[in-house]
């Protein structure tokens, strides 16, 4: 008996398992030892697919193989997904015309590729007293975006700087 064998005779705690073989067909309840056995003579690891059930379910399969699969489904799965990022544009209340339209191109663009977007404006020094001119840039870059966005956050102060968050609509 080798190392390996001890280990999985140290782990075995059940006394009769639910078999299914290799080949996918059921061998019905056994003892467990008598499983192990079977897995061993054919070559293949005895794997618990099942262990809420009662008896256990195992499974004589290449445990490698069985693992490499699994990763690979979990992987294709996580190609299927769409993260949303969380772009920020950040702008002063003092911005040109041309710089307005510059940073709300941006902000379309964004909102068109399925990103989330949080326009910032940055107060420094008197411009604090000032907060109604930062307001009006952000009116502004929802006018020039025209309604292609749904607001998760509307305008708000947090210390120096104004934001809100916007997303996109969702097409149905």
């Amino acid at each position: 008996m080798s190392d390996r064998d001890l280990r999985i005779n140290e782990q075995i705690r059940v006394r009769e398992v639910r078999l299914i073989r290799d080949e996918g067909e059921q061998q019905g309840v056994m003892p467990t030892q008598s499983a192990l056995e079977i897995a061993r003579s054919v070559g293949l690891d005895l794997v618990e697919v099942a262990p809420q059930a009662f008896p256990p379910v195992v499974k004589i399969l290449d445990y490698g193989k069985f693992k490499f699969e699994n990763e690979k489904r979990v992987r294709d799965s996580k190609k299927k997904q769409k993260l949303l990022k969380l772009k920020e544009i950040r702008m002063q209340p003092k911005i040109d015309d041309h710089d307005m339209d510059f940073k709300s191109k941006h902000v379309k663009e964004f909102l068109s590729e399925g990103n989330k977007v949080k326009v910032t404006i940055r107060f420094r020094g008197r411009e604090l007293a000032h907060t109604e001119l930062g307001l009006d840039v952000l009116n502004n870059v929802l006018k020039q975006i025209e309604g292609k966005y749904v607001m998760d956050k509307p305008p708000a102060m947090e210390g120096r700087f104004m934001s809100m968050i916007l997303s996109p609509k969702t097409k149905k």
